[in-house]
């Protein structure tokens, strides 16, 4: 029998050292983050009693904002997963000149401050062009009088004025964009968009290409092997982004603020809610609108960790 090496000895005779002290201020730290958000909403559950938020909720500006918060976040969510389904699949599956570029651009609503987006969309629809002679004919036709073409050159319109004119020929009625209902679909979109195109990069990287290859070999084209196999896999990933998008768009307030404004029964939402109740003191209607949004937060934080994105091995 060969005697044990000196190696051998040093490691039977290791003994690991205790991991007290290393739990014990991983959980520390923790524990504290974890107490002071509970802290914070319990401070604000309790801070009012319920008579004072019924007597908030029966105020027609809450009411409003909460229709128009609703509303405004179901749309801004199925417009983010239209355009976030191929824009993550696109991402997930190929590689293209520029696509590093194009991943950092997607990036920018993250990392942007939220007023700076919200200056961004109102500079953009305030861009001046050319006005257009044909669409100005028109108009004048529908709102029936009679069209005097400009005798200057220089005419021009925003681009928000276009977009007036143009709902004008098409509804019968002038919609435009800023600080109307419009921007505030628009400000949650640019933001919460972003979040839902990483979520579904993230699933489609985690479902492996084979089965679309093998269901491409077996005469399916690029559009059937992802509606018929890649995309039923993707179902978590789609709901978490939906419930992701929902619940960024829903506590958005820098963009809407510079974008949309903060207009009592008109481009009033949750967050301007809070923002209008606390410029004019009543925290209790101020208390009330947040509730709402912290409710609203914690159930789609539970759907996305039920129902939300999967670990797996891409085959």
């Amino acid at each position: 029998m060969t005697e044990p090496t000196t190696n051998e000895q040093k490691i039977r005779e290791f003994k690991p050292r205790s991991d007290l002290a290393f739990y014990t201020i991983f959980i520390s730290i923790s524990a504290f983050y974890v107490f002071l958000i509970v802290a914070m909403l319990t401070a604000e559950t309790t801070y009012t009693t319920p008579d004072h938020i019924w007597k908030a909720f029966a105020k027609p500006e809450i009411r409003y904002a909460i229709w128009l918060s609703l509303i405004s976040c179901a749309i801004t969510t199925v417009l983010s997963l239209w355009v976030s389904v191929p824009i993550g699949y696109l991402m997930s599956r190929h590689e293209f000149p520029g696509k590093t570029l194009i991943d950092a651009i997607l990036d920018i609503p993250i990392v942007l401050p939220p007023l700076v987006i919200g200056l961004c969309l109102l500079i953009l629809f305030q861009v001046e062009i050319p006005q257009i002679e044909w669409l100005n004919r028109m108009v004048a036709e529908k709102s029936g009088v009679e069209y005097l073409p400009s005798a200057s050159t220089a005419q021009t319109d925003s681009v928000d004025d276009v977009i007036r004119k143009v709902t004008k020929v098409i509804f019968g009625k002038s919609i435009g964009v800023t600080y109307e209902i419009p921007s505030v679909i628009l400000a949650q979109f640019m933001v919460a968009c972003a979040f839902a195109v990483r979520t579904m990069r993230v699933t489609f990287d985690q479902i492996g290409p084979r089965y679309e290859q093998v269901a491409l070999t077996l005469g399916c084209s690029r559009g059937q092997a992802f509606w018929r196999v890649v995309f039923p896999q993707a179902y978590r990933g789609l709901l978490a982004a939906g419930t992701l998008a929902w619940a960024r768009s829903l506590g958005e307030f820098g963009p809407i603020l510079v974008f949309s404004g903060a207009t009592r029964m008109k481009t009033e939402v949750l967050p301007t809610t809070v923002f209008l109740e606390l410029t004019v003191g009543n925290i209790e209607g101020a208390v009330a609108a947040s509730l709402i949004m912290v409710v609203a937060a914690l159930i789609v934080l539970v759907i996305a960790r039920m129902f939300g994105l999967t670990r797996g091995a891409a085959i």
